[in-house]
């Protein structure tokens, strides 16, 4: 019996040791599997991602094919879309001159001097001897006690504005008293309250860095057209809109005898009260209009136990397709922004779809349309949810990923607003890294994201990217990369994929959107937002 026991365990470990070891799984966050994704969606298939082209089709189908075949579910019934509708209206003809009273009328020159476009879907818009004033930053802030169009009355005028915040906003950045300030940086802010003003007309000055993008950069996203989601008529917007140059306004002023840079000083100061200039402006643009939908690419990781309760990842898909100006026919890649986050959502919707056990909470997926146009895509998600906002437990928004090697903290754009912070702080303190807010709050990247408009519904959202405190370099090193990035490469043919990319840093930042997105996943209170946060949660569910 002794005999015949031995004999049976030597053939069972002979049969072991004859059997190959099971192959070890690939980590999904590798850097082939990055790489592949930052490539093809960067490649010159795609024609640069621009809504309602052939090129953006292509995206929308590779999306989709990737989803399925990683095995996440159709987000939307049986089908992995969302439709949205945009109207695109493209500038033909585009002419603005200035006068001064008596005087010969001059010319300001499209492309090198200024981008111009109408808002209105009839495409077309027209001003007539408009008087131009001066309105400091386009500004008016009641918890900042600041109103740049106090006692000046606009209706029927061409309001000239300064793009960015005032410099003395700048000494609180980072500091959760001014984050709800970013957003008045915007040009569409400015848009939006002189047209509320009655304005014909508005003109963003771009000064320097103020912009937070390269002229170059405004004019790719202008020339091609731009989008709007649909609107009967758009009465309420001003006829003319767009930027001039910071060398056109000081000719500008010059011609009305009065001193740009010393209006400048005033406007970064409180009590400027606006500048009437003794110019009148005449302009046209004619547009074609289009009206088209393209899709949001919705999937979803069914939760186990709490299916009606859903965490978000969102990333928007979308390019600018070609450039204009000195980049005119050139393929825009786009591929920090956004192949990067969308890659980065690839690769969670992946690893989401492979956890064991399953996530108790249904995880979806979310690429949207337009983020290059005002998160028109995050905007119509918002405001027809595939799944109850209320039942919604946060977003979190992968938007611009930094490519590069290990750092030692997390820039949190939008901290200070709700218990997500929490979530974030604990993946990272797991990293070894500290979380810290964002780097250059006036360029209302914030404001600009998928994230913010969850928020601004109700959905508590984590916009966060790896920070400036490179491991090996530095923070100062760090800045300055940030820096050269918008300054150079930000919406421009330069935003493409390099095989030299070091992607370390990248596929850290990817686990610890994992790590977060599990753990709200299988958690059962919702984050709520904190006491003096801007947005607070409407009609959402409550918990601890």
């Amino acid at each position: 019996m002794r005999a015949a026991t031995l004999a049976g365990l030597v053939l069972l470990l002979c049969a072991c040791s004859s059997t190959s070891p099971r192959p070890r799984r690939r980590p999904l966050f590798n850097d082939p599997a990055l790489r592949t994704q930052l490539r093809t969606l960067s490649s010159d298939r795609f024609e640069g991602r621009r809504p309602g082209t052939a090129g953006a089709a292509a995206a929308v189908d590779y999306l989709v094919a990737q989803l399925r075949r990683f095995g996440l579910k159709p987000g939307n019934g049986a089908s992995y879309l969302q439709a949205v509708p945009l109207v695109e209206v493209t500038p033909s003809a585009v002419r603005l001159s200035v006068s001064r009273a008596g005087g010969r009328p001059w010319s300001i020159a499209a492309v090198s001097q200024m981008a111009l476009w109408t808002p209105r879907e009839s495409g077309a818009g027209v001003l007539r001897h408009s008087p131009i004033v001066f309105a400091g930053y386009g500004i008016d802030a009641a918890e900042a006690h600041w109103n740049d169009y106090a006692g000046v009355d606009v209706r029927g005028k061409t309001v000239v504005v300064l793009a960015g915040e005032p410099p003395a906003w700048a000494a609180g950045a980072g500091s959760s008293a001014r984050r709800d300030l970013d957003r008045y940086g915007l040009a569409r802010y400015k848009f939006a309250q002189a047209a509320q003003r009655g304005a014909a007309g508005v003109l963003v000055v771009d000064v320097g860095d103020s912009a937070g993008e390269s002229w170059q950069a405004i004019v790719n996203r202008a020339a091609g057209g731009i989008l709007e989601p649909p609107a009967a008529g758009h009465s309420s917007r001003v006829a003319l809109e767009g930027w001039i140059r910071g060398a056109t306004a000081r000719d500008l002023f010059k011609d009305a005898g009065a001193d740009f840079a010393a209006a400048v000083r005033r406007a970064g100061r409180a009590g400027f009260h606006a500048l009437p200039l003794d110019l009148r402006a005449d302009g046209a643009v004619q547009s074609q209009v289009r009206r088209f939908t393209s899709p949001n690419v919705i999937a979803i990781v069914a939760g186990h136990r709490h299916s009606r309760e859903y965490v978000v990842f969102t990333a928007h898909w979308d390019g600018l397709g070609h450039g204009a100006g000195r980049e005119r026919g050139v393929i825009l890649p786009g591929s920090v922004d956004n192949a990067s986050g969308v890659a980065g959502l690839l690769l969670l919707a992946q690893a989401f779809a492979r956890a064991e056990p399953r996530p108790d909470r249904t995880v979806v997926f979310l690429a949207t349309t337009a983020g290059e146009y005002g998160s028109l895509g995050a905007r119509y998600y918002a405001a027809h949810p595939l799944y109850p906002l209320r039942d919604t437990v946060a977003d979190i928004d992968l938007e611009m990923l930094r490519i590069g090697g290990p750092t030692r903290d997390i820039s949190s754009l939008g901290l200070g607003q709700s218990q997500l912070d929490r979530y974030l702080a604990s993946a990272a303190e797991l990293q070894g890294r500290v979380v810290h807010g964002d780097p250059e709050p006036w360029r209302g990247l914030f404001f600009r994201s998928d994230a913010q408009r969850f928020a601004a519904h109700g959905v508590p959202a984590l916009y966060a990217v790896g920070g400036i405190d490179d491991a090996a370099m530095g923070p100062g090193w760090g800045k300055a990369r940030l820096d050269d990035y918008f300054a150079h490469r930000y919406l421009r043919a330069a935003d493409e994929y390099s095989k030299a990319w070091d992607l370390r840093g990248t596929l850290v930042d990817l686990r610890l959107y994992r790590d977060i997105g599990m753990r709200l996943a299988r958690a059962r209170g919702f984050p709520l937002w904190n006491p003096d946060s801007d947005y607070r949660r409407r009609g959402g569910a409550s918990g601890g």
